[in-house]
């Protein structure tokens, strides 16, 4: 199997962590964003939205993160990331959806205004998006940080990909500016994410954390 993917990208990043976290035999290629490798025709064949990361199984084709990280969560035996019950299969569900409809796109509009405009010299943060993306990302880290007061992982007694999803787009914390301090279960359990052995192989070679 190959990974097409960026270290800068969250969403690469979850899925190259899955497979860290299940020892699935991965090849990484590194798809060069800031030369615009992701809109080449090659690049683009496989997946025409142009953006990483994209597995390739033989004859599968799979971009999506989410897509990604449950395909290979079902090629393990043996895993722990996506349990094998419907019930708790149903809460890591339940995270995982809140993750893309509403935490990264939360965390997304800060990361736009203070990281990505200014690696692309796309001009100063808007003021009024920043104020946006505070008071989205403060609304849902604290239903996080809430969910979080009485348990160690998100779904389980154990890491899931609710966790991986979760944790990801906060790779942006602090070039991001994101306002979460306040939230202590969620900070700890970021530590704990942040100190495993998948997140340490994945930071980026220049931090944006």
């Amino acid at each position: 199997m190959r990974l097409y993917h960026h270290p800068f990208s969250s969403n690469a990043r979850r899925a190259v962590i899955t497979a860290f976290e299940l020892n699935a035999p991965v090849e990484l290629v590194l798809v060069d964003l800031l030369k615009r490798e992701q809109r080449q025709p090659a690049f683009l064949a496989r997946n025409p939205a142009g953006r990483v990361p994209v597995l390739e199984d033989g004859a599968v084709i799979l971009p999506e993160s989410y897509a990604i990280m449950l395909y290979l969560a079902a090629k393990s035996a043996g895993q722990s990331l996506y349990p094998a019950d419907v019930q708790s299969q149903a809460q890591v569900n339940r995270w995982i959806f809140w993750c893309a409809a509403h935490f990264q796109p939360a965390i997304s509009v800060l990361t736009w205004e203070h990281v990505v405009k200014k690696a692309l010299n796309l001009g100063e943060p808007d003021a009024a998006e920043i104020r946006r993306g505070e008071r989205l990302v403060q609304e849902t880290a604290a239903l996080l940080d809430s969910h979080l007061a009485s348990r160690e992982w998100v779904a389980g007694h154990n890491i899931t990909l609710a966790d991986i999803s979760l944790a990801t787009p906060l790779m942006t914390l602090k070039s991001a500016k994101l306002p979460v301090q306040e939230f202590k279960h969620l900070q700890s359990w970021f530590t704990r994410m942040a100190a495993r052995d998948s997140w340490q192989r994945t930071n980026p070679p220049a931090t944006i954390a």
